[in-house]
C-alpha cells in the first residue's frame, strides 16, 4: 500500500513539474511573439515658423500625409504654433 502511495506521490510531482514548464515556455512564447510597439527615434525635428500649417511642413520636406501623422503621432495640426519642434525623419522602434 505504501508503494503505491510513493507512485501517486511521484506522478503528481512530475504533473505539477510539467505544467510549470508548459506555462513558462507558454508566457515566453505570448512574450515574443506579440512584438509591440515601443515608439519611436526622431532623427531630426523642424521647428514651425510664423503661421506653417501641417501641409507648409508637408510640402518644404516631401512628406506624405499618413508619414508625418506617424512621425509626430499625437500632433493636431488646428493648434501648431510658431516655435513647436516637428519630427521630420524617424524610424520606429519594436
Amino acid at each position: 500500500m505504501a508503494r503505491l502511495g510513493n507512485k501517486m506521490t511521484m506522478l503528481f510531482n512530475l504533473l505539477l513539474v510539467l505544467s510549470l514548464l508548459l506555462s513558462v515556455y507558454t508566457a515566453r512564447e505570448l512574450r515574443s511573439s506579440s512584438k509591440s510597439w515601443v515608439g519611436a527615434q526622431c532623427h531630426s525635428v523642424y521647428g514651425v515658423q510664423g503661421n506653417e500649417s501641417c501641409d507648409d511642413v508637408m510640402l518644404k520636406f516631401n512628406l506624405n500625409y499618413t508619414t508625418f501623422r506617424i512621425f509626430n503621432i499625437n500632433l493636431d495640426c488646428g493648434r501648431l504654433y510658431s516655435g513647436q519642434w516637428l519630427c521630420i525623419n524617424n524610424t520606429t522602434l519594436y
